[in-house]
């Protein structure tokens, strides 16, 4: 994994889905764990390196990878 990459998790939209940028590139609206786990395997990652948690690696904005909707989870 290379350790200057960067992926940002934005807040969840009105339908459900959070925007996944990863430097600058947008890799696409994640509906759960299993879609940002695509993204991030389809930008080069190897899964088997990769935590939702990890905070070197993700900035989640508007709450962590419990959050997929408006209002749920942590926050």
């Amino acid at each position: 994994m290379r350790p200057d990459l960067r992926v940002i998790v934005y807040p969840p939209d009105t339908q459900v889905g959070r925007r996944v940028h990863c430097d600058a590139e947008i890799l696409g609206r994640a509906l759960g764990p299993g879609d940002l786990l695509e993204f991030l395997q389809r930008a080069g990652l190897d899964l088997d390196d990769v935590h939702l948690d990890d905070a070197l690696l993700i900035e989640w904005r508007g709450g962590g990878p419990a959050v997929w909707s408006p209002g749920t989870g942590e926050e």
